[in-house]
């Protein structure tokens, strides 16, 4: 084998095992490359001009206007949750769902896909939910394995659903539309909500002491008070969010400008809500008092939050460019397109393939590093396999569903552990991770069916996009 390919390997085996130890996934990525950038040149394996070529990578990186509707959707979730309506929103849905066995567990579902649609990241929408629905589920008795899985399975869905910051760093890195992603995205997200939503009741029902109907005295909205609740703190957000999705779909804005008019519907709604607690008060309502919820300390939290998110992203682009330049000098992007290009099987063999690494290594990492790893390594084995950009779009759809999978899985998946650090004492780890079991099962179910029926993905396409993919 060629002393730069070893070389290759070395670097990628030395910077797995760097993340893996915890330390930092940006420094690792820059400072493997940098000392095998030493070690080629020693070695002769390597020009040290070509790094000439670095900043003009840099540079078309962050060129890519696709980045841009990074910052604007996460500061357009970030203000929903920081001004308090995505409590308001949960208590709502809660209160409509609250009589039927497992509602609360479905409004949890419904209010999870919401914010997960709004926030499009996954630690951000997982505690809040975690923080504001786990101690009411428990107070009314239920199953903390079922309250939990829940939780984590509608929280991760921030992976998959659109304007989903996964989806926004996988079109980049992939090379496709981000609103052809967006819409093959779409209607796998909602059938898996589908399937947590009607597990979490049909669970409930076929036993009854895993998830109680709420008791009478807890649904203390009713009548007009709760119609107007629900008119005030349900659907302005599913209208800014419809309206978000629909704009990039009709081709009406790009995703940058729908995300800054996300942001400006945020605020309104934010500035609004102290109106609407006025209404509210005048019909009935006791549950409330009117306050600003617009407030600086709000708005501060939330710039805080999408600046961090934001130069998180930035700095490891930036590393994973300096690490992605090396392996392809080093001939290992060459060496592991030709390895995966040559499994058995050909497009099948390589997917089944890909989908076990990305399974595996979203055990263990975040999604944005997989991103950043895995994504550069595949592309040009599906170049040389010939992968259209629809196929391409389906690939991606079942990577998003694949990370789901293992961020949920037992014993080290992310969304584990951001659910456990706002658990109440009572709920033990064990339940959060016995928990999670059933919906990695329908998470599974859905990644084999989208395996074998792309046409799922393509029909999602069609329903909202008639332009082709760019």
């Amino acid at each position: 084998m060629d002393l730069g390919v070893v070389l290759s390997m070395v670097m990628f085996a030395v910077f797995l095992t760097m993340i893996l130890t915890g330390y930092n996934v940006a420094f690792s990525f820059a400072a493997t490359a940098l000392l095998f950038s030493f070690v080629g040149d020693l070695t002769g394996q390597f020009d040290p001009a070509t790094l000439n070529n670095l900043p003009s990578r840099w540079f078309g990186a962050v060129s890519d206007s696709t980045l841009l509707a990074v910052p604007f959707f996460v500061l357009m979730g970030a203000i929903l949750e920081r001004s308090g309506l995505a409590e308001r929103l949960l208590s709502a849905i809660g209160m409509v769902l609250g009589p039927i066995k497992g509602g609360v567990a479905a409004a949890v579902v419904l209010v999870g896909t919401l914010l997960a649609a709004a926030t499009g990241v996954v630690a951000a929408t997982v505690i809040v939910m975690g923080l504001l629905s786990l101690p009411t589920m428990v107070r009314l008795g239920y199953d903390h394995k079922l309250a939990t899985g829940v939780i984590i399975a509608s929280g991760t869905l921030a992976q998959l659903l659109p304007p989903s910051l996964v989806l926004i760093l996988l079109a980049q890195q992939m090379g496709v539309g981000i609103i052809g992603l967006f819409a093959g995205a779409l209607v796998p997200g909602l059938i898996l909500s589908g399937l947590y939503a009607s597990y979490a009741i049909g669970v409930s029902y076929a036993r009854p002491g895993l998830g109680p109907a709420m008791p009478l005295e807890e649904r203390t909205l009713r009548g007009k008070v709760l119609a107007l609740e629900v008119l005030f703190s349900v659907v302005p957000i599913i209208l800014l969010i419809f309206a978000v999705l629909a704009a990039i779909f009709q081709g009406i804005a790009t995703p940058s400008e729908s995300g800054a008019v996300g942001v400006f519907g945020a605020l309104l709604l934010a500035l609004l809500a102290y109106y609407f607690d006025k209404v509210l008060i005048r019909a009935g309502a006791t549950h409330i008092t009117p306050r600003w919820r617009l407030t600086p300390k709000a708005l501060r939290e939330a710039a805080k939050s999408t600046a961090n998110i934001s130069i998180l992203v930035m700095t490891l682009l930036f590393a994973s460019s300096f690490f992605s330049l090396m392996f392809l000098q080093l001939g290992g992007s060459d060496a592991t397109a030709d390895f995966l290009a040559s499994i058995g099987g050909g497009k099948t063999g390589f997917v089944i393939v890909a989908m076990i690494a990305v399974f595996l290594l979203g055990i263990n990492l975040e999604f944005l590093e997989i991103t950043f790893i895995v994504v550069p390594i595949f592309i040009p084995a599906m170049e040389a396999l010939g992968f259209s950009q629809q196929e391409k779009i389906w690939f991606t759809v079942m990577m998003a569903v694949n990370l789901n999978m293992a961020f949920i899985s037992p014993p080290v998946g992310f969304s584990l552990f951001y659910l456990q650090s706002v658990a109440p004492p009572e709920v033990k780890t064990a339940d959060i991770h016995k928990g999670a079991i059933p919906f990695m099962v329908l998470q599974g179910a859905a990644l084999v069916i989208l395996g074998f029926f792309p046409a799922i993905v393509e029909f999602s396409y069609d329903l909202f996009v008639q332009t082709p993919t760019s």
